[in-house]
């Protein structure tokens, strides 16, 4: 029985070529513990950049509403 082809790639090379299927693997390596096979270097970076992109949305959003306060008020 051959294996699926998605399976044979390394967690590097499924993070490059479909990072959908990379998150759901990652995911499912973390809810079962088998930590020693996360690609943690890519999960960190991943991690880091959504904190940014949370942050960024944010200060975009508290921008917004202070801009239509501003108005409001003049």
């Amino acid at each position: 029985m051959q294996l699926p082809e998605i399976a044979a790639q390394t967690p590097t090379n499924l993070y490059e070529t479909d990072f959908y299927a990379w998150t759901q693997e990652q995911a499912e390596l973390i809810r079962t513990g088998q930590w020693e096979k996360i690609d943690r270097s890519n999960l960190i970076e991943e991690i880091e950049s959504l904190g940014r992109q949370q942050r960024q949305e944010l200060r975009n959003r508290l921008s917004l509403l202070i801009g239509h306060l501003l108005k409001e008020y003049d």
